[in-house]
């Protein structure tokens, strides 16, 4: 599959993004370093939120793409050869993180957020418009 890169903000790149989004349960998030300036990435997990991207850093506050996240917040995701660059959020509101933390229950199973994920205190979103 040929490779397709977006800068967000374009309806027919909308469109294409959550449509590789459709098709996969996992995805590629790139982000800077707070100290190094290297671009790292790993792949994670996602739940889709009508027009946003909603993401669980797997040791919440204490994983490091989540604190390079907030020191840069813009973020490249890649899903189904579809590549992306947009601005991402945290989220620090209890309640919020706990609406995210069920939407990956209800995706990969109450069992495996246990299993993999240590600490449930923050959560990001993204926005897909």
């Amino acid at each position: 599959m040929a490779q397709r890169t977006f800068q967000m903000g374009y309806e027919t790149a909308h469109g294409e993004i959550k449509e590789a989004l459709k098709n996969t349960d996992e995805i590629e998030i790139i982000v800077t370093g707070r100290t190094s300036g290297r671009k790292t990435s790993r792949p994670v997990w996602f739940a889709v939120d009508g027009d946003t991207l909603c993401l669980l850093p797997v040791t919440g506050s204490d994983t490091e793409w989540f604190k390079n996240m907030l020191h840069n917040p813009t973020i490249t995701l890649v899903a189904n050869g579809i590549t992306w660059t947009t601005k991402a959020r945290p989220i620090l509101d209890p309640a919020a993180v706990r609406g995210v933390v069920e939407k990956f229950r209800a995706k990969y199973g109450a069992a495996n957020i246990r299993k993999y994920y240590s600490k449930l205190d923050v959560a990001v979103e993204v926005p897909l418009a």
